[in-house]
């Protein structure tokens, strides 16, 4: 008869040997007053699943084509054709392009071309009464989707605010939902990541 066979790791009481977590702040380049983030993710995430975060953490509609620059190297979906060369990040893990203070680029939409710094403000074991990735902090929403990059976004927000201006009734019907450019919920945000595991 067939069995299968599980290993279980060794617990160690070391905090070494602990599952990290990276404290991220992620900014939104471009946008004043600025739209920021901060997150808990787990160092083993790979980029893929980081990239996931940012998506739900942020607001974005992951409608786009994005990549990754850690240190001059670029991580992505890999493009069939070849025209964008990049790593795939289906195989790179957070913590092996990056550690306490590093500094990594994400580019969302390469139309819009929404540009996001990623800063590692902190490494720490793992909490074992918390589920993550987790949504810490942040202010301001998300720009919607193809709203025209940063400068398309300050046209919208003169238009959609007032009421007066010629673009307002389009702008409005353009998007088709109520939009607060200063409201921002951590806890929904943590919520939609939890929908990652």
């Amino acid at each position: 008869m067939f069995r299968v066979r599980r290993r279980f790791p060794a617990v160690k009481n070391d905090c070494t040997m602990a599952r990290l977590i990276y404290q991220l702040r992620i900014v939104l380049d471009g946008v004043t007053p600025p739209v920021w983030r901060r997150v808990l993710v787990p160092g083993g995430f790979t980029l893929d699943r980081v990239h996931r975060v940012v998506q739900f953490a942020m607001g974005w509609g992951d409608r786009h084509l994005h990549v990754f620059d850690a240190d001059g190297v670029q991580y992505g979906v890999p493009d069939p054709d070849g025209l964008l060369e990049v790593r795939d990040e289906l195989d790179v893990r957070l913590d092996a392009v990056a550690q306490l203070g590093s500094r990594l680029r994400y580019t969302y939409d390469f139309g819009d071309w929404w540009e996001h710094e990623i800063v590692v403000e902190d490494v720490m074991p793992a909490e074992l009464d918390i589920r993550y990735p987790m949504c810490v902090g942040g202010e301001r929403a998300c720009p919607p989707d193809d709203v025209g990059g940063p400068e398309g976004y300050r046209d919208f927000l003169a238009a959609y605010g007032d009421p007066t201006h010629p673009e307002h009734v389009a702008m409005r019907e353009w998007l088709a939902k109520d939009f607060d450019p200063v409201a921002f919920d951590a806890a929904r945000a943590t919520a939609l990541l939890r929908r990652m595991t």
